[in-house]
């Protein structure tokens, strides 16, 4: 499985304007993510649903693990994803933070790999209003399901949530 590498240039470029007194968090681990109806050659609708497990570190204290539930829709393709996601995120602390997304980026470089870019924002609980990356690279164990008509139900990856 290929090492993701997260940093400035893996950001969205608004992240770069935030202010960079406030404290940031770096949250790494892996997510499994669901399509339905499979992921084809051509977008179509599709449900999405997954979860992730995270280890943390930042300037924020106490803050060390989250857990999260991921769910959302749109067009969706082994070369393309337009839809909007939210991410139910639960800290070790006991509180939470719903963080949307709105933008996908997804880029196919080879053999059943892709790396996805989404930014979004915190719209409730813990750290509501910050911008948060999340770059992750998913990997399909049958890459050539994106040729069947039922497509590429489940991709697995490490993946990282980084709060501005």
């Amino acid at each position: 499985m290929p090492a993701l590498v997260a940093g400035p240039g893996a950001l969205p470029a608004r992240a770069h304007e935030r202010d960079a007194s406030r404290p940031a968090l770096v949250c790494a681990g892996d997510a499994t993510v669901r399509f339905s109806p499979g992921l084809t050659l051509r977008a179509r609708p599709s449900r999405i649903t997954g979860s992730a497990r995270y280890t943390c570190t930042g300037t924020h204290p106490g803050i060390t693990r989250a857990e999260s539930v991921i769910e959302g829709g749109g067009e969706t393709g082994c070369l393309s994803i337009d839809s909007t996601a939210v991410e139910r995120v639960t800290w070790n602390t006991g509180e939470h933070s719903k963080v949307l997304y709105r933008r996908h980026n997804l880029v196919q470089p080879a053999a059943g790999e892709a790396l996805s870019l989404v930014d979004g924002t915190v719209v409730e609980g813990k750290f509501k209003g910050r911008s948060v990356g999340s770059p992750g690279v998913q990997i399909s164990l049958d890459p050539l399901s994106c040729l069947t008509h039922r497509g590429v139900e489940v991709i697995d990856g490490p993946t990282t949530l980084v709060f501005l």
